[in-house]
């Protein structure tokens, strides 16, 4: 059978949502490694609404986080609400300011923030269960909030400031360039930067195609 991996979506868009092209690139290297993709994302308001072509915030306007993140789904996506983690073999979760905005609240608060309970809830689950949890781009900062006691190795790339935070929080922060991934063994977790750093698609692709194949190997040696 396909290991079922779950993808936990935050919209669409990367100033208030999903990066999409994170989120398709996993998607992508998910299905070219045999893995069933189940999209989750919570069923709750967007923070805020920006638009993508000025990147300024939309005052006007409110979006629906799962809805939006049906968008990249293609509609085949479910909600966290009453969600059973035990059915899923590994878990990821792509960046964009959506981690940091609904998934947990760093992007307000940093260090201080808290994560979404339904969010807290599966990721905990799984790793409970010893199966792996991967995160890109700025969504390792889930995992250093949650996990943060057992002192996970996370990377978000090269920026001091982020790297900060993940150390107050608990966690382990690696440099890491484009194209690569970092792999806690011990603590089954895998996070690459994707566009934390200013690489090109392909070079987000490569660590992308690491960070899945990693969780894959993980999640089919439990």
């Amino acid at each position: 059978m396909k290991p079922k991996v779950g993808v936990l979506l935050s919209g669409c868009g990367v100033y208030d949502g999903a990066e999409i092209h994170e989120s398709v690139l996993i998607l992508l290297a998910l299905d070219r490694a045999g893995a069933e993709a189940v999209c989750l994302a919570p069923d709750v308001a967007q923070k805020h609404v920006v638009n993508h072509l000025t990147g300024q915030p939309a005052a006007d306007e409110t979006r629906n986080v799962l809805v939006e993140s049906a968008r990249i789904a293609r509609g085949k996506v479910k909600s966290l609400s009453g969600f059973d983690p035990s059915t899923l073999d590994a878990l990821v979760l792509p960046g964009g300011f959506g981690a940091a905005k609904t998934l947990c609240d760093f992007a307000f608060r940093g260090a201080d923030c808290e994560v979404h309970p339904d969010v807290a809830r599966v990721i905990r689950a799984v790793h409970a269960a010893g199966k792996p949890v991967g995160a890109a781009c700025i969504a390792p900062v889930v995992l250093a909030k949650l996990l943060g006691g057992e002192q996970p190795k996370l990377t978000i790339g090269t920026d001091p400031a982020t790297a900060a935070a993940v150390e107050k929080m608990g966690g382990q922060h690696v440099s890491c360039g484009g194209g690569r991934a970092v792999v806690d063994e011990e603590k089954r977790l895998v996070t690459t930067p994707a566009y934390m750093l200013d690489s090109p698609i392909s070079e987000v692709f490569a660590g992308i195609e690491k960070l899945v194949a990693e969780l894959l190997r993980m999640a089919r040696h439990q």
